[in-house]
């Protein structure tokens, strides 16, 4: 995807809906918390299954998970606890878009992405 310096919203949309997979977890950056905001000096970081995120937007304002799944084509996450029930009673999870979520506590089990998250200080 070359970097577009165009501001209309078709060419927007165009760059998003066309982007390829490896360049669609860009667009999955969800804020942090004012807490981790001041620990590491950044204001939204790239969202990871194990995060602990709250969502701020929706049904499930206000509710606190941990995610469980992540998908690029939707950029959408699965937050743990977030779910509707279907008419026979079953519980599905009901995804929901990586900004309307706020990440509370993040996964640093992976080396690269501390040390990513560290770089900014």
């Amino acid at each position: 995807m070359v970097r577009i310096s165009s501001t209309q919203p078709r060419k927007q949309r165009k760059a998003r809906y066309n982007a390829k997979l490896h360049q669609l977890g860009k667009f999955l950056n969800a804020p942090l918390s004012s807490e981790l905001r001041e620990t590491y000096g950044r204001r939204s970081f790239r969202i990871v299954e194990g995060d602990t995120v709250k969502v701020t937007r929706g049904d499930f304002r206000g509710d606190e998970g941990i995610i469980d799944g992540v998908d690029l084509e939707k950029g959408t996450v699965l937050v743990h606890g977030v779910t509707s029930t279907k008419v026979d009673g079953t519980e599905v999870p009901r995804p929901v878009y990586a900004s309307n979520v706020q990440i509370v506590k993040l996964n640093l089990n992976d080396k690269i992405r501390q040390e990513r998250l560290e770089a900014k200080k």
